[in-house]
C-alpha cells in the first residue's frame, strides 16, 4: 500500500465551531448527540429544489463529507428515481454501473438500483461497497422510497474508528498479509457469473479478471471459483486518512447467522463455499480474529429509522452500511459515483 504518495488534506480547521456555516437555505444538524455520523441537513425554505441546491453547493457537501463522513438530507421533497439519479449527478457526476455483483438487485432507473433483495429476514453485515474490487465508489446514496413499519434500518459504522477499535498486532498482521476473498458461482446460491460480470463470454470473464487482479478458474460446467487478493486497510485518497476498508469480516463463513452457516457447510466443502476469506497466503483468519473485528464493527454501530423521502449520501471509503432485518414493505434505493482504485493496480 503505496500511502506515501496520497496527498493529505489537512481537516483540523473544519473541526473547529463554526468554521463550516451553511447558507440561510438549510441548516445542519447532528442526528444523535454523542456522534457527528451522520449530518443531518434540512431545508430552511418550503419546497426547496433540493439538485439545484446541491449542485451549487458541491465543494460545501464535500468538506461536509469528508469531516462526518455521512449526510442525511431530511424533510426534502425527491420524486422519484429519476430526480434521485439526477442528485448523484448534481454533486459527484455520472451514476456508476455496479460491477462484480455479489447481491441480487436490479436497475429501475439509469443506474439507479434497488437495495439488495436478499430476504427480509437476514440482517446484511456492515460493509463498505466494492471493497473486495480493484475499483470501488468513493459515494454511495440511498434514497428512501417505501420506509419500513418495523426496523429495516441501513446501520453505519465511521471506520476510521473501527480501524482504531482494533488491536494494533491485528492490524499488522492484516497490513502486512492483506486478506482474499474466495468466492464459487454455483447454482442456486447467490448470483450468477453472468449477473456479476454483465456478460456471457467466458473470454470475457477471463480478461476482466487479469485486467483487475483476479485469479479464475474453472472447474466443472458452470462452476467459476475466483480470488481476490486485496489489503485490508486503505488511506483515504483525499483526506490521507488510514480506514479499516475490506470485506474479511462480511463475507466470512462464521458472519453469516448459525442456520445458513450450518446448511452451507452440510452441502459444501470449505474450498466450494459460495463465498469465504482468508489472510492472502490462504491461511485461516482466527475465529478470535474475527470476534474481534465484528466487535469492532458493532461498537461504532448507528442506526435511525428511514423515513420517507430521507436521502443518505456516505463517502464509501469513510463508513460503512449495512442492513437491518425488517418484515413488511420496504423500498431503498442505491446510487454510486466517483470511481476509485487501488493503488497496488497502479503499481
Amino acid at each position: 500500500m503505496k500511502s506515501d504518495s496520497i496527498p493529505r488534506l489537512n481537516l483540523s480547521g473544519l473541526r473547529k465551531a463554526g468554521t463550516i456555516r451553511p447558507n440561510n437555505l438549510i441548516r445542519t444538524e447532528p442526528l444523535q448527540p454523542n456522534s457527528s455520523v451522520p449530518l443531518v441537513v434540512l431545508p430552511n425554505v418550503e419546497d426547496l429544489d433540493l439538485v439545484s441546491w446541491a449542485a451549487s453547493q458541491r465543494a460545501y457537501l464535500q468538506q461536509l463529507l469528508l469531516h462526518h463522513g455521512g449526510l442525511l438530507f431530511r424533510n426534502f421533497r425527491i420524486a422519484g428515481p429519476a430526480q434521485f439519479q439526477e442528485f448523484v449527478s448534481a454533486i459527484s457526476g455520472d451514476a456508476l454501473e455496479y460491477m462484480e455483483q455479489t447481491s441480487p438487485r436490479h436497475k429501475v432507473h439509469g443506474n439507479i438500483y434497488t437495495s439488495t433483495e436478499y430476504p427480509p429476514s437476514h440482517r446484511i453485515f456492515l460493509h463498505n461497497e466494492n471493497s473486495y474490487s480493484a475499483t470501488w465508489p468513493l459515494k454511495i446514496m440511498f434514497f428512501c422510497v417505501t420506509a419500513p413499519v418495523d426496523r429495516g434500518e441501513t446501520p453505519i459504522a465511521d471506520v476510521r474508528r473501527v480501524y482504531a477499535r482494533i488491536p494494533e498486532n491485528i492490524r499488522e498482521r492484516f497490513a502486512r498479509d492483506g486478506w482474499m476473498l474466495v468466492r464459487n458461482f454455483v447454482t442456486g446460491y447467490g448470483v450468477s457469473w453472468e449477473t456479476a460480470f454483465q456478460t456471457k463470454n467466458r473470454d470475457e470473464v477471463a480478461r476482466y479478471c487479469q485486467e483487475h487482479g483476479i485469479e479464475c478458474e474453472w472447474r466443472t460446467g458452470e462452476h467459476l471459483r475466483i480470488r481476490q487478493r486485496r489489503a485490508a486497510i486503505a488511506r483515504h485518497p483525499v483526506t490521507g486518512e488510514l480506514v479499516w476498508f475490506n470485506h474479511a469480516t462480511f463475507f466470512h463463513i462464521s458472519t453469516l447467522d448459525v442456520e445458513t452457516r450450518n446448511t452451507l457447510l452440510a452441502e459444501f466443502a470449505e474450498e466450494d463455499l459460495p463465498y469465504n476469506t482468508y489472510y492472502s497466503d490462504g491461511s485461516p483468519i482466527e475465529p478470535e480474529v474475527l470476534e474481534i473485528l465484528r466487535g469492532a464493527y458493532e461498537a461504532e454501530t448507528i442506526k435511525f429509522p428511514w423515513r420517507e423521502h430521507d436521502l443518505l449520501l456516505l463517502d464509501n471509503m469513510l463508513v460503512a452500511h449495512g442492513r437491518s432485518p425488517f418484515s413488511g414493505p420496504r423500498k431503498i434505493l442505491v446510487g454510486m459515483a466517483e470511481l476509485s482504485q487501488s493503488l497496488e493496480m497502479n503499481a
